[in-house]
């Protein structure tokens, strides 16, 4: 099997548990979901110039596009895993591997949009984002092995 398809396959079953994960986060602590990927959305819309409608439209748009944008940095940390896959590193080193790479890839683009500053999370925030992206690599890695 191609190393794109094993990091397709292996980012979108890591999506499914980071999103699992931040799901059961919100139903344990009774916390909303984030506004930060509506927020992109809504900064790279601005900076390209497209329209993305008005009101309740508008509004959905971004709440779609938003949870598309997780996927794809999803999917792409776990291809760009790809070539460290094929020397099998250890559960451990895979695992924070592609969690690191999952929580640059989300992280990153939003703080250079200065939508967030990582530098000012709470420890609460921190284990927010980290606990998921843990997930994410876990299941991620598990895939890419079983896909062996």
């Amino acid at each position: 099997m191609h190393t794109i398809v094993k990091g397709l396959l292996a980012g979108a079953a890591g999506s499914s548990a980071l999103n699992i994960a931040s799901y059961l986060d919100m139903v344990v602590r009774g916390r909303g979901a984030s506004s930060t990927p509506e927020r992109a959305v809504e900064r790279l819309a601005e900076d390209v110039d497209v329209d993305i409608g008005h009101g309740e439209e508008a509004e959905h748009r971004k709440e779609g596009l938003g949870a598309l944008l997780g996927y794809g940095t999803g999917l792409g940390a776990a291809i760009c895993y790809g070539p460290l896959a094929e020397r099998r590193p250890s559960w451990p080193v895979g695992v924070l591997a592609l969690s690191a790479f999952a929580m640059a890839g989300s992280n990153a683009p939003l703080a250079a949009l200065g939508l967030t500053d990582p530098r000012r999370w709470s420890a609460s925030a921190w284990i927010s984002d980290i606990v998921p992206h843990l997930a994410y690599g876990a299941v991620a890695y598990a895939a890419y092995e079983r896909l062996r």
